[in-house]
C-alpha cells in the first residue's frame, strides 16, 4: 500500500509545445495523491531566445516570471506542479553552459531526493540522465520524442550522437518511445535493450468541435479569410527539422490562385520562410501567424494539413489536425506512419521531395470527397489512444516499476 507520494522530476530542455505539451499533460494526468511532480526546464523560448537572468536556479513564481514566448512552465505552476528553471540549460551545444547546467541540475536532483527522474528531449535527456545517475536517483526514465541524429547529418556527427545515446541508455531504466517507428529505431540502433522500451502515444487534449461545418466557419472568420479560399496549413517551429522552405516549394507546385498557405508557429528561420514565399510568388497568399494559443480552434479552417518535416517523432499538431477532421499529407518519417496510413487515413511522401508533397496536396484539394473519406477514417482511428488519461496510466505503471513504494 502506498503511504507517501512519489517525488518525480520531469526534466526537459525547452518547455514549449510539442514535447513540452506532452510532458505537461502527462504530469497533470497523474493522481496528485500519489505523485508530487516538479517540472525542471531551461530558459529558451520557441525562437531560441534566452531569458536574461543571472541566477543559477529559479523556482516557483520566479521561474515563470518574464518567461519566453510559448513557454508552458506558467501553466504547470498554475496547475499546482512544482517548477524549476535552470537558465543555463539551452538547446544548442555550449560547453560552458552545459557544464554549468549539469552541475546545477545534479544539485537540484540530489537536494530534491526524487524517486523518479523522467527526462525529455535531446539535451534535457543527456544532462538529465547523467545528473540523475550522479544524484543516485533510483529510477530513471527517458522519452524519445525523436532523435538528435538523422539522415541529413554527416556520418561522423550521426555516429557520435548514436554513440552518446547508447552510453546514456546504459544509465536508463525505461525508455518511452513516441510511436512505433521511434521505438523500432531505438532498438535497431541498439540505444537500449528491447526490454527497456515501451511505445506510447503523444497525449493531446480532446476537443469537442461543433457539428457540421460550424467549426470551419468560426475558424475562417477568426482568420479573416476571403470567401472561396482553399487553405493549406501546418503547425510547428520554423526550423530546419520542419523544412519550411520545402513546404513553401510544395505549396508553389499546387495549381490555383485560390490556394493559400498558413503556417502557425515561429522560429529561427522565420525570415527565410517569408523570403521564400516572396520568391515563389506566394507573398499575397501566405500567412505566417507566429505562436498562437488557439491552434485547435484554427485547425478546422484548413482544407489540407501538410507536414514537410525532414525528421520527426510523432508531432502533436498532426494528431490534432486529424482529430479536427482535416485531410492530411505528411512525410514518411519515424512514427508518422502510425497515424497516416497511405490511402486510408491520409497520404505519405518521402522527406526532402517537395514536388511530391505538392502533388499530394493538389490531389487532396482536387478530390474533396476522397480527402474527407480519409479524414473521417483517420479521426475514427485515433480513439482514446492519444488522450492524457491514457498517457497518465502508462506513466503510473512505469514510475512504480517493480518496486513496492512505502
Amino acid at each position: 500500500m502506498i503511504r507517501r507520494r512519489l517525488r518525480v522530476a520531469t526534466v526537459i530542455t525547452r518547455m514549449t509545445a510539442g514535447a513540452g505539451g506532452v510532458a505537461l499533460r502527462g504530469a497533470l494526468a497523474l493522481n496528485p495523491d500519489r505523485y508530487a511532480v516538479v517540472i525542471v526546464t531551461g530558459g529558451a523560448g520557441l525562437s531560441g531566445e534566452q531569458m536574461d537572468r543571472t541566477e543559477d536556479v529559479l523556482t516557483g513564481a520566479d521561474a515563470v516570471k518574464d518567461a519566453p514566448e510559448g513557454d508552458l512552465l506558467a501553466a504547470a505552476y498554475e496547475a499546482g506542479l512544482g517548477v524549476v528553471r535552470i537558465p543555463t540549460l539551452v538547446p544548442e551545444i555550449s560547453p560552458r553552459k552545459d557544464a554549468a547546467a549539469l552541475r546545477i541540475l545534479t544539485g537540484v536532483l540530489r537536494e530534491g531526493r526524487y524517486d523518479v527522474v523522467h527526462t525529455n528531449s535531446a539535451k534535457g535527456g543527456a544532462l538529465g540522465r547523467v545528473a540523475a545517475s550522479r544524484a543516485h536517483v533510483e529510477r530513471i526514465v527517458h522519452t524519445y520524442h525523436g532523435f538528435p541524429f538523422h539522415q541529413f547529418q554527416s556520418a561522423w556527427r550521426r555516429g557520435l550522437y548514436v554513440g552518446i545515446e547508447r552510453w546514456l541508455g546504459r544509465r536508463t531504466d525505461v525508455c518511452l518511445a513516441v510511436g512505433s517507428g521511434v521505438a523500432a529505431e531505438a532498438i535497431r540502433r541498439r540505444l537500449v535493450r528491447p526490454d527497456q522500451v515501451r511505445t506510447i502515444a503523444p497525449a493531446v487534449d480532446p476537443v469537442c468541435y461543433p457539428a457540421g461545418t460550424a467549426a470551419r466557419g468560426i475558424a475562417r472568420r477568426r482568420l479573416g479569410l476571403p470567401a472561396g479560399v482553399r487553405l493549406v496549413g501546418t503547425v510547428g517551429r520554423v526550423d530546419y527539422q520542419k523544412a519550411p522552405e520545402q513546404w513553401i516549394d510544395a505549396l508553389a507546385e499546387v495549381d490555383g490562385d485560390d490556394v493559400w498557405g498558413l503556417w502557425i508557429g515561429d522560429g529561427p528561420l522565420r525570415r527565410r520562410l517569408l523570403a521564400r514565399a516572396r520568391k515563389r510568388g506566394l507573398a499575397e497568399r501566405f500567412r505566417l501567424l507566429g505562436h498562437r494559443e488557439d491552434v485547435t480552434e484554427l485547425l478546422p479552417a484548413l482544407d489540407v494539413f501538410a507536414l514537410a518535416s525532414r525528421y520527426e517523432g510523432l508531432p502533436c499538431a498532426l494528431i490534432e489536425a486529424i482529430g479536427a477532421g482535416v485531410p492530411v499529407v505528411a512525410t514518411a518519417v519515424n512514427a508518422v506512419p502510425d497515424v497516416v496510413i497511405p490511402g486510408e487515413t491520409g497520404l505519405l511522401v518521402p522527406a526532402d521531395r517537395p514536388h511530391l508533397l505538392g502533388r499530394a496536396i493538389g490531389y487532396l484539394l482536387e478530390e474533396p470527397i476522397e480527402a474527407q473519406r480519409m479524414a473521417a477514417a483517420g479521426r475514427a482511428r485515433l480513439g482514446e489512444q492519444f488522450t492524457p488519461y491514457t498517457l497518465g496510466a502508462v506513466l503510473d505503471h512505469i514510475y512504480r516499476g517493480r518496486t513496492q513504494w512505502t
